[in-house]
C-alpha cells in the first residue's frame, strides 16, 4: 500500500481519536453529568472510539472502520432510543459527534477500497 495512501488512513484516525476525545469531555464540557443516561452513552462510546481509532493507528485493519460506523449511527440515534433527545445540547453534541465518526470512517473505508484514486 503507498504510504501516501497509509498517512491518509492515519490522518482519518488522528481524526476519530480526537472526535472519541470530544465525546469522553462532553458530559464535563456541556455540563450533563448529571443525566447519567447520556453521559454514561457519551464516556463508554467514547472509550470504545478511542480504542479503536489507537489500534487503527498501529495497524489498519477495515472491520475496526466499520465499528466505528456503527459506533457513529448509534450516537445520532441514541438520543431518541435513550430518551434523551429532548436537551438539545446534549442530542446535538451526540448527533453531531455521531455524524463526524461516520464521516470519518466511511472516508477510511472509503479509501481502502479505492486505492487507485489517490494516484
Amino acid at each position: 500500500m503507498p504510504s501516501k495512501l497509509m498517512e491518509g488512513k492515519k490522518s482519518q484516525d488522528w481524526i476519530n481519536l480526537v472526535l472519541a476525545i470530544c465525546l469522553f469531555i462532553s458530559p464535563w464540557v456541556i455540563g450533563f453529568t448529571a443525566a447519567m443516561v447520556p453521559a454514561w452513552n457519551a464516556w463508554i462510546v467514547g472509550v470504545a472510539l478511542g480504542a479503536l481509532a489507537l489500534a487503527t493507528l498501529s495497524v489498519f485493519a477495515e472491520w475496526e472502520e466499520w465499528v466505528n460506523v456503527v459506533l457513529g449511527l448509534w450516537l445520532i440515534v441514541s438520543p431518541w432510543l435513550l430518551h434523551f433527545a429532548a436537551d438539545r445540547n446534549v442530542m446535538l453534541t451526540h448527533v453531531v459527534l455521531g455524524v463526524l465518526v461516520v464521516a470519518a470512517s466511511a472516508w477510511a473505508v472509503w479509501d481502502f477500497r479505492h486505492p487507485h484514486a489517490h494516484a
